[in-house]
């Protein structure tokens, strides 16, 4: 998320009410989580753990829990509860507005478009030429979507991110500010959902194809080309190259990259990075051919362990 107009170092202290270390108009540009940070953002950390991490990020503005010393060229944002400050930040830059209409006035709708009826478009949508938006959909706000775009019926697009801080008195949900990006020739599925990102965008590149009931978490870039089938589920931040192929309930936990051309067995669980140009099934998913020589030596077992009772005897 980048702030219009730019914004200071002091200026954002005032608004979540904090001690500085840096120079009061030390320019801050935005914000965004550590995997997506720039130079000129704001990026917080409230774990000891990912201190170094945060510290040595493309961030230059660290909202941190902790006087620690402040990296050359870079400022520091003193909370005690960065959690809390970042979700103020999003708020007061990108505040909910509730809709009064079923297809906002700010929203725009390219030439040859169909919208077709109960669908609700949110504030400040753009919705290429020659889309075709089946009944149901719902297209939360700030979502830009490229030109021979087809949605089909009960699909959602922007629904909040599945990010929670556990708190003793129950989870505290982290606000989200992003966007969803489709770009041009994407088909999506009936009753598709997908995440807007946090504080980037959750992307779906050209001429990418996604079935029925598949789900994409926030901040997740999709590449062009791709084939998802249905009940597909993949987690936030991941990473999915151009022209991988995911079959039916494949699952994929966050963070991960999936190269370019690789192909997924339906039912399999992704649970690392995985090499692009390879077939991989199971769970852990593993390359085809190794995968199928685990499962013949699995099948031997029975038959080894009668030979070792039979020595025993």
């Amino acid at each position: 998320m980048k702030f219009t107009p730019q914004q200071s170092l002091e200026s954002i202290a005032k608004i979540i009410n904090c001690d500085y270390v840096g120079h009061a108009e030390f320019p801050v540009l935005g914000m965004n989580e550590i995997h997506v940070v720039e130079p000129g953002d704001i990026v917080f950390v409230d774990h000891p753990k990912y201190y170094e991490k945060a510290l040595k990020s493309a961030a230059t503005t660290i909202l941190i829990n902790k006087q620690v010393e402040c990296p050359e060229g870079k400022a520091l944002l003193i909370s005690d509860d960065p959690f809390r400050d970042f979700n103020k930040l999003t708020i007061h830059f990108n505040p909910f507005i509730a809709s009064k209409t079923s297809i906002s006035v700010t929203s725009q709708v390219g030439e040859g478009t169909v919208i077709q009826p109960n669908v609700f478009i949110g504030n400040n949508v753009k919705i290429g030429n020659n889309c075709l938006i089946h009944s149901n959909v719902s297209i939360y706000d700030n979502t830009v979507i490229g030109d021979n775009v087809t949605i089909h019926a009960g699909s959602v697009l922007g629904s909040d991110a599945f990010y929670y801080k556990n708190r003793p008195e129950g989870f505290d949900k982290l606000i989200s500010g992003g966007r969803v990006i489709i770009k041009n020739h994407v088909d999506i599925g009936a009753a598709c959902t997908i995440d807007k990102g946090v504080t980037g965008d959750t992307t779906i590149g050209e001429g990418t194809k996604i079935d029925n009931q598949v789900h994409i978490g926030h901040d997740t870039l999709i590449g062009n080309k791709c084939l998802i089938a249905s009940q597909t589920g993949i987690a936030g931040c991941v990473v999915i190259e151009d022209e991988v192929t995911l079959w039916g309930q494949v699952g994929v936990t966050s963070g991960i990259t999936i190269g370019k051309k690789a192909v997924i067995s339906a039912q399999s669980g992704i649970s690392k990075t995985l090499e692009g140009g390879k077939s991989y099934f199971g769970t852990p998913a593993d390359d085809f051919r190794s995968k199928y020589k685990e499962i013949a030596s699995i099948k031997l077992i029975p038959s080894l362990l009668e030979e070792i009772n039979k020595l025993k005897k």
